[in-house]
């Protein structure tokens, strides 16, 4: 196993690492493409329990923490695929002619932070509850995803994806400078500059440090949207008012933000205003992923609506998504709400699906058990006739047609059945590019030809090959977690690489 050192201070070690590109940290000598099936990646400190009480956003500790260790990590052996049969019987023997039907990515919560946004929170970041409040690596949230991008291109050249499916939270905080910037980023690339306010330069000079312009690569297959909290909602909780709105274009932040116009980018009240930050409702979100390249699966139907519902085919395939919007847009709330005019939409979908003879994919930001009557602790309402996780899973398994939903918004992996009326639909949530072990998923979908579906779910690492603000990402990112200050996020060998055999539906 080759093990990783840090060599310095986050940005003071960054123009050393790319002036030297085989030095320890710089990720240069690591894997072009990181399957975890093949290789893993192990950090060398314990997390430890209770938190580290230095917070490792502030500038003046993270040097101590990345000093101890805290960010190191080393390369270890792959994990092998767990095999997982639903209703516990044998694994069925192959049929005659199994075929691959699907092959995508699932890439839930980038996360795409402006951490200079005014409506930021970071003074109240503490281990828990508001752990997501500031990450070390939000500063090199644009990095962090263009390295994921560039790792599934190159997924893509060895074995080809069909597309990405997005799992929400693609933005962090519902601004129009961080929808820009994860547009361009999953879309064409070219030239991108992932900074607000003045135009800052931590280190002098060019492509060294993350507030710099860089050439993003662009994904080489489409990409289809899903809707999170973080995108249509203040920092993933507050409803978009023309209040908020006002406050988002301001320099004020009456909670803290970052200046990376003072060095080490200290937490302030001022900076410098701007008004590409400012917040977007769920329905100007959608407007402007309509005007992107096609709509990524949104349409004038969806702007229309303010709901991001809709459904896409793979060709010459019986499958179907059905994409389902699960965010409080417009009561506020970081937790699930589907209201009963989703719900019918909901229906409306599955119905046609079945009479179209379909095989459905379901995938939203929230998983089941994340739904809620209110939104969540700072929902304005308390609305009845909302749909509880008890009367989706009962809904969704009805249809003989529902196979699997993919999910995020939790950050970690995590296999779960949804079980009713008699049969099972399996949900697949995927962690986070934003926060440890910062992963995706290659999913494949097999028509066994044996009566059984099967689903191949395999976690990926972004790869930090030549890409030195990359690696400095993961290195803080590990430093989050290793020092407790993360959420945990624990996942099981059964939650990551897995060969998921489910009964084939009657139909087609």
């Amino acid at each position: 196993m080759s093990s990783r050192r840090h060599i310095r201070h986050p940005f003071a070690a960054l123009s050393l690492a790319l002036a030297t590109p085989l030095c320890a940290g710089c990720g240069s000598d690591g894997p072009l493409v990181q399957l975890t099936d093949e290789v893993t990646i192990v950090p060398l400190t314990a997390r430890v329990s209770p938190a580290d009480p230095r917070n490792p956003t502030r500038p003046d500790t993270q040097q101590q923490l990345i000093d101890e260790g805290f960010g190191d990590y080393t390369f270890g052996p792959g994990e092998p695929h767990q095999m997982i049969v639903v209703g516990g019987a044998p694994r069925p023997a192959d049929g005659p002619s199994p075929r691959r039907l699907a092959r995508f990515a699932h890439m839930p919560d980038l996360q795409l932070a402006d951490d200079e946004a005014v409506t930021r929170v970071v003074f109240i970041d503490a281990p828990g509850i508001s752990s997501s409040s500031s990450r070390p690596q939000d500063t090199y949230g644009c990095h962090m995803v263009n390295a994921m991008v560039r790792t599934l291109n190159e997924v893509h050249g060895r074995d080809a994806l069909d597309f990405v499916l997005l799992g929400g939270d693609n933005i962090d905080n519902a601004q129009t400078n961080e929808l820009a910037w994860a547009l361009q980023l999953l879309g064409d690339g070219g030239t991108i500059e992932c900074d607000s306010g003045v135009d800052n330069d931590p280190i002098p000079g060019p492509q060294n440090d993350p507030k710099d312009p860089f050439e993003a690569v662009g994904l080489d297959v489409p990409f289809y949207w899903v809707m999170g909290n973080h995108d249509v909602l203040i920092q993933g909780n507050f409803a978009v008012t023309e209040e908020q709105k006002a406050t988002s274009v301001g320099g004020f932040a009456s909670v803290r933000t970052r200046d990376w116009s003072q060095p080490g980018g200290p937490f302030a009240n001022s900076v410098p205003a701007d008004p590409m930050r400012e917040a977007l409702t769920a329905t100007e979100v959608i407007e402007r992923v309509v005007a992107h390249d096609g709509g990524h699966g949104l349409s004038a139907t969806q702007a229309a609506s303010g709901r991001a519902f809709y459904t896409f085919d793979v060709p010459g395939t019986p499958i179907r998504f059905v994409i389902i919007d699960t965010t409080a847009a417009a009561t506020g709330g970081a937790e699930g709400l589907l209201r009963s005019s989703d719900r019918d939409l909901l229906v409306a979908a599955l119905d046609q699906a079945e009479a179209d003879g379909k095989w459905v994919m379901l995938a939203s930001h929230h998983a089941a058990r994340s739904l809620t009557t209110t939104g969540g602790t700072f929902g304005t309402i308390d609305d009845p006739d909302a749909v509880t996780t008890a009367e989706f899973t009962d809904l969704v398994t009805s249809y003989e047609n529902v196979l699997f939903s993919f999910v995020g918004h939790s950050h970690q992996h995590r296999i779960a059945e949804l079980t009713g009326n008699g049969r099972v639909v399996v949900e697949v949530m995927t962690a986070a590019v934003a926060d440890f072990p910062h992963q995706s998923r290659i999913v494949e979908i097999w028509d066994m030809d044996n009566g059984w579906v099967m689903l191949r779910g395999t976690a990926v690492n972004f790869s930090t090959r030549r890409d030195a603000l990359a690696e400095e990402a993961r290195r803080l990112g590990i430093m989050d977690y290793t020092t407790g200050w993360a959420d945990e996020n624990p996942s099981m060998l059964t939650d990551r690489n897995v060969e998921i055999f489910l009964p084939a539906p009657s139909t087609p």
